[in-house]
């Protein structure tokens, strides 16, 4: 390796059957290069314009941290210990966060409920 470099290999199964592409991938890592699937790379963007074109997309850093404690079923006092905020201000962006995703004050709607379930679609969504 140059320079003491580490280099970086990510290849995908399909990519180690060619034994050229391997040899290759593994010759670059050698350097101290880095080797990259192009499948995960295209992946990776795609899954970054989702996140972008995602309501979820609109929430600042603190609101998204009250959203992921959200949807570790904590409640509100629980979130103002954990963040070290007030439950005031917890309620806030919540609040806030309601908004952002288009969660209305409907009766027959739960927006804590609906908010998670954004969360965890825009987690688990395939790469």
């Amino acid at each position: 390796m140059k320079d003491g470099a580490a280099g970086l290999g990510y290849l995908l199964k399909e990519r180690v059957a060619n034994l050229e592409e391997l040899v290759r991938a593994i010759n670059e890592v050698a350097k101290g290069g880095s080797v990259l699937d192009p499948k995960v790379v295209e992946a990776l963007v795609s899954a970054k314009d989702r996140m972008a074109h995602s309501p979820l997309a609109q929430l600042t850093d603190r609101e998204r941290e009250v959203l992921e404690n959200m949807a570790q079923g904590k409640n509100n006092a629980s979130i103002a210990k954990s963040l070290f905020l007030t439950e005031r201000a917890v309620e806030k962006h919540i609040n806030s966060l309601f908004h952002k995703l288009g969660l209305s004050e409907e009766t027959d709607v739960h927006r804590r409920v609906k908010a998670v379930l954004a969360f965890l679609r825009e987690s688990d969504a395939p790469a």
